[in-house]
């Protein structure tokens, strides 16, 4: 897998969607979701709620290092560690998303015990993680006030496996179009296109990675519009 892998893979194989937790408001997405709890964090956070680790400069990953390890059964175990802050239902949630991994994927999220490099859940102010994984124990924050449901975990779990958003990867244009005159002056740079590896994956509208339509609106338009199909056709063959 090249360093800049595109997200889209894993949302392919677990079949995620946006749809959330029956205790959570069917009409809010996850990404309005997380952009409003993330609002006013403390945290140097690019696209909404990806961390910029103090062992990187930006999103650049500059080998394999920044994956997770497989070994030599084939699977890849991802050792973690959760605050004691989180109730037995938050730990359900948690441990549920986690499960939903290992039912399609060869990744294993596994209690740590000795393991130097690890994912530290902790509920702080909001909900976010790096991309990849970044040495040492590295802080995925679920905030109990707004970040714990099973789309939202996904999601940052995702993020943590080292995948980016959905519309930011480098073919996007082919299926969306960025209504810049829509977002916000100051968070147009999250729209900003990633050197992606797709992974000879089809882009998924529907994936728990993929912003929701009007995400950082400043007048309740859409900021991303799905291309037709028939429009498609006309901008692959110029016709």
């Amino acid at each position: 897998m090249e360093p800049r892998a595109s997200l889209s893979i894993l949302a392919l194989l677990l079949g995620l969607s946006q749809a959330l937790p029956t205790t959570e408001p069917q009409h809010v997405d996850i990404t309005s979701r997380i952009i409003t709890i993330n609002n006013g964090s403390s945290e140097m956070l690019v696209e909404g709620d990806i961390l910029l680790p103090e062992t990187r400069n930006s999103l650049v990953c500059p080998s394999n290092k920044c994956f997770w390890k497989k070994s030599s059964n084939g699977l890849v175990q991802v050792p973690y560690v959760v605050s004691t802050d989180f109730s037995s239902l938050d730990m359900d949630v948690i441990t549920n998303a986690m499960a939903s991994f290992r039912k399609k994927t060869c990744i294993r999220f596994v209690p740590r015990t000795v393991e130097p490099d690890y994912i530290s859940i902790k509920s702080l102010d909001g909900c976010y993680s790096a991309v990849g994984k970044t040495g040492g124990a590295q802080v995925l924050s679920l905030n109990r006030n707004g970040c714990v449901y099973h789309g939202i975990v996904e999601h940052e779990l995702n993020h943590a496996l080292g995948f980016y958003h959905e519309h930011t990867r480098s073919d996007r244009d082919n299926y969306v179009r960025i209504n810049w005159q829509n977002i916000d002056p100051a968070m147009q740079s999250n729209f900003n296109k990633e050197n992606t590896n797709n992974l000879n994956t089809p882009y998924d509208y529907s994936s728990v990675m993929h912003y929701g339509n009007t995400a950082f609106s400043i007048n309740g338009m859409d900021t991303i519009t799905p291309i037709p199909d028939a429009l498609r056709i006309k901008i692959l063959y110029e016709c």
